[in-house]
């Protein structure tokens, strides 16, 4: 389990720059290597699964974890899989939130 699982996220207040550069690599090898870090900018994974049933059951599970962070992800539903893309939209790019965010996702699969 990633250390980042550990942690909490924290709302993004604004007046913050996002975080660039080495920063995010870092982060990023915390992540499953299924995480695209995609301009700098946001992150990108897609889950596979069975059916749609399951596909939706996951959605759900992602839904109530943002609840709960505090922290909301885009959710793409379709036969078979989700496409999740997270950035911080009060400062247009990431956060710590982001990579939290999704090493929290990891451990719903």
């Amino acid at each position: 389990m990633s250390d980042l699982a550990q942690k909490v996220c924290v709302p993004c207040q604004g007046g913050v720059p996002p975080l660039k550069g080495e920063e995010l690599r870092s982060l990023l090898g915390q992540l499953d290597s299924k995480w695209e870090l995609v301009d700098q900018h946001h992150l990108i994974r897609e889950f596979d699964f069975e059916n749609f049933k399951e596909a939706l059951d996951f959605t759900n599970k992602v839904g109530e974890l943002a609840e709960q962070e505090g922290h909301h992800p885009d959710i793409g539903l379709g036969w078979g899989y989700v496409h999740v893309t997270t950035f911080t939209h009060k400062i247009d790019g990431l956060t710590e939130s982001d990579f939290i965010l999704a090493a929290k996702i990891d451990l719903l699969v």
